[in-house]
């Protein structure tokens, strides 16, 4: 099997760089970056990644940077370091000013040639870790991808370089949760006679959603399931809403079901369990169990045959739909008398149940049963 790397920066990344004069050249001067020791020696003692660092020092060894001032503070660093577990493959230092072009000063490549076109390590699978625009730049030219800890990507955008970059971020939490799970999204295109639905998810975004069904009330209740959830939802269906609507909701019912059950990928790690809440004068209650075993247990009661032009018959049937295609448990059960409310209570309450149960701690990432397999 092939190698994977973390190329790793120092000063920005492994410790706060001096604000003032951008050199880590005293005792006094070294501050560890928040949560690197935790986050570095789970990512060491768990996963089969090698460890380069690759950092930039300005002139170290001439008058402006004497290596006197720089080695102890250095050394300190590797040593407490060392004692989380926490140990360096390669280590390598560019000392040439930025005006001198070298061709081993970052983004370059010269400190890592023996890394570039060698069968032994899979870069593409490897990770450059940084703060600064040149370490993703640095990953564009090794050919990975980079880990870039700062909290907006607008410098990237400047340079053409948002695409190299996997994760942007200041958590070192989030950093370790990337590289040990990855990504948890998915796409499923459902075609039919009947139906042509896309849907695109990401369990670890923000809310974003664009839908767009041909029901208007059917597309604001599967936002409330996006924005609810911090789920990342697209949605893009178009159904033979000349028939009626029951191939369309039931269909996109069954691809997101589909979506979801694909972006939770092992469930290591997952809380696994969901939620309940008041709309008005109803009370919606969601319970879900992403067990592997669906079943769909419904008390809940419309009169209205339609709110909007979603008939109400059809909540059961979305539910049912779901709940087999993403092998969950839900329970679900609404009281009130506004059935807006009640149906859009439910559908919160199912986004809240499912920000709950996606909730991922890496920290505990065995598989939250007793059987060893969801």
């Amino acid at each position: 099997m092939k190698k994977k790397i973390l190329f790793i920066d120092r000063d920005g990344t492994l410790v706060i760089e001096p604000p003032m004069d951008y050199q880590l050249d005293s005792l006094e001067k070294l501050e560890f970056y928040p949560k690197v020791f935790r986050n570095l020696g789970f990512i060491r003692s768990k996963l089969d990644f090698e460890f380069v660092m690759v950092t930039n020092q300005d002139g170290l060894g001439t008058d402006s940077f004497p290596e006197e001032t720089f080695w102890p503070a250095h050394n300190l660093m590797l040593k407490t370091l060392a004692g989380e577990g926490i140990v360096f493959d390669d280590i390598l230092i560019d000392r040439s000013f930025p005006e001198e072009l070298a061709p081993t000063r970052k983004p370059r490549t010269g400190m890592l040639t023996r890394y570039i076109g060698n069968p032994e390590y899979d870069l593409p699978g490897s990770f450059v870790i940084g703060d600064r625009p040149t370490d993703v730049e640095l990953a564009k030219n090794l050919g990975c991808k980079a880990i870039y800890l700062q909290d907006s990507t607008d410098l990237l955008e400047d340079r053409g370089l948002k695409s190299v970059c996997a994760l942007a971020t200041t958590d070192w939490d989030k950093i370790a949760e990337y590289i040990f799970a990855g990504e948890r999204t998915a796409e499923v295109h459902r075609t039919t006679r009947e139906t042509d639905i896309f849907i695109s998810l990401n369990l670890d975004g923000s809310g974003i959603c664009d839908i767009s069904t041909g029901l208007g009330f059917f597309d604001h209740m599967l936002e409330q399931i996006g924005k609810h959830s911090s789920i990342d939802l697209t949605i893009q269906v178009k159904g033979d809403l000349d028939v009626d609507e029951h191939h369309t909701i039931e269909d996109t019912a069954i691809a997101l079901g589909e979506c979801i059950y694909r972006a939770l990928g092992s469930k290591r790690g997952i809380e696994r369990y969901g939620y309940a809440l008041p709309m008005d004068d109803c009370l919606c209650r969601v319970c879900l169990d992403f067990g592997g075993r669906p079943w769909l247990v419904w008390e809940a009661e419309f009169k209205r045959e339609k709110i909007g032009e979603m008939p109400t018959e059809m909540f059961l049937h979305f539910f049912k739909s779901l709940s087999d295609a993403a092998k969950m448990n839900l329970n679900i059960k609404a009281e009130g008398q506004n059935e807006h409310h009640k149906i859009e209570g439910i559908f919160k309450a199912l986004a809240r149940a499912l920000r709950m149960a996606i909730r991922r701690d890496i920290y505990h990432f065995e598989l939250p049963t007793s059987k060893g397999v969801l």
